[in-house]
């Protein structure tokens, strides 16, 4: 990063994205190191949110000397960080911004990828597909006709084993309709002509639909839901989208636009009466177990480090074996955009707004929506299938009606059901 002159103006400063691969000095032990990097990024938060550009800068450079994206778990977190600092800063010259980011567009794909193939390194997204499938098989034995409608997954990980778990059962296999909605068209064809193609290996009635739309855009006219179906909604990491809003409106009439203390979210509030009107038998939801809703920096940073530190702990114990693959590389630049939206976004472009399940409760409670017991006959049966994913660590904890995929301990993702 460019060294700036003692009496810079804001004009003149220029700076770095650039992430260190190898600066870590020798001498700096990992936990002296660890804290030091942790007093530096929440100084630089600090900086970067009271509009001080030239101090913000000073701590980058020295964040530079000590994280690097190929060190450890918070050498790797801490290059994120301070990246997504650095892109909050440099918005303030729009220009300079969007040429930087140009750069990045191709690489959207390949996040996208990521998040379908995440469930090979990580249990989270295994555990959540297998309570849902299980308490769906329960809750749907006796029906007839099932329409499952996917709010914007498109995951194979989580279709391919229920499409099977139907097909076992002893009874005569429903009709099965699934409709996936993704703005990624070629997605949606991929998975259709896969779908379609183990239904008619198992032999059993299927009827696939794909609306090439966001969660935004869904209406029930769309669903094209008829009468007699028993019908569920999955959501997978995707609901939260709903909640970005313009900020300023919220800082402006904050005594006004909260209910027990949760911002109210007009957007949310139409999306879960829509669903609703539909008289669903059961909704999915999965979303992070973190607050990055605020609307002060300084309080979503401070929860996204303690978030995402567990997580990033959870890469290095999984891939610790194969410290320098691109799989990890790719797992956490994922993670890495996710920490640059919470962090260098506001207003309506801030959409990884995650909200913890206790949150959640009251948002889908004045819906309407009432908790549902999940599959589950006792803590045994969820540690069973802990133990079955073979990964040390996780562990499934039993909450308020919901399921708690933790990671030592520390809730990492919440999996709960609901119905009218």
């Amino acid at each position: 990063m460019a060294e700036t002159s003692s009496n810079p103006k804001p004009d003149q400063m220029t700076l770095s994205l650039t992430l260190s691969q190898g600066l870590t000095p020798r001498e700096a032990k990992p936990e002296e190191r660890g804290i030091r990097l942790i007093q530096l990024l929440l100084k630089c938060a600090k900086h970067a949110s009271s509009g001080n550009l030239h101090r913000a800068d000073e701590c980058l450079r020295q964040i530079t000397l000590l994280a690097s994206v190929s060190g450890d778990s918070m050498q790797r977190l801490s290059a994120w960080f301070a990246s997504a600092l650095a892109v909050r800063l440099v918005k303030r010259w729009p220009g300079l911004h969007k040429s930087l980011n140009y750069s990045q567009l191709q690489k959207q794909e390949q996040f996208d990828q990521a998040r379908l193939h995440v469930g090979r390194a990580f249990p989270y997204l295994a555990l959540s597909y297998a309570i849902i499938s299980r308490t769906l098989v329960k809750a749907m034995t006796s029906e007839r006709v099932i329409h499952l409608v996917d709010l914007g997954s498109g995951d194979l990980n989580l279709w391919i084993p229920l499409i099977r778990s139907f097909s076992c059962l002893h009874t005569e296999p429903p009709l099965l309709k699934i409709t996936c909605m993704n703005a990624n068209r070629v997605r949606l064809e991929n998975l259709g002509t896969r779908l379609v193609k183990e239904a008619e290996t198992l032999n059993i009635p299927f009827q696939f639909s794909s609306l090439n739309v966001s969660l935004r855009e869904l209406t029930l006219d769309k669903l094209k839901v008829t009468s007699g179906e028993a019908l569920a909604f999955i959501s997978i990491l995707n609901l939260h989208t709903l909640l970005a809003e313009d900020d300023s409106v919220d800082a402006h009439f904050s005594h006004n636009n909260k209910t027990n203390g949760i911002k109210d979210s007009k957007q949310m509030s139409q999306f879960l009466s829509t669903i609703r009107s539909s008289s669903p038998k059961l909704l999915f939801l999965v979303e992070k177990e973190a607050d990055h809703n605020l609307n002060k920096l300084i309080d979503r940073f401070v929860e996204g480090l303690h978030y995402y530190s567990a997580v990033f702990d959870s890469v290095d114990a999984t891939l610790r074996a194969n410290a320098s693959s691109g799989e990890r590389l790719v797992l956490e630049e994922m993670f890495g955009k996710e920490i640059e939206n919470i962090v260098a976004c506001e207003g309506v472009e801030r959409v990884e707004r995650h909200e913890r399940y206790g949150r959640w409760m009251v948002r889908f409670g004045q819906a309407g929506f009432k908790p549902v017991r999940m599959w589950h006959d006792s803590m045994e049966d969820a540690k069973e299938m802990m133990e079955a994913c073979g990964r040390n660590g996780y562990n499934i904890v039993n909450e308020k009606a919901s399921l708690m995929i933790c990671w030592h301990d520390r809730p990492l993702y919440a999996v709960s059901a609901w119905t009218c």
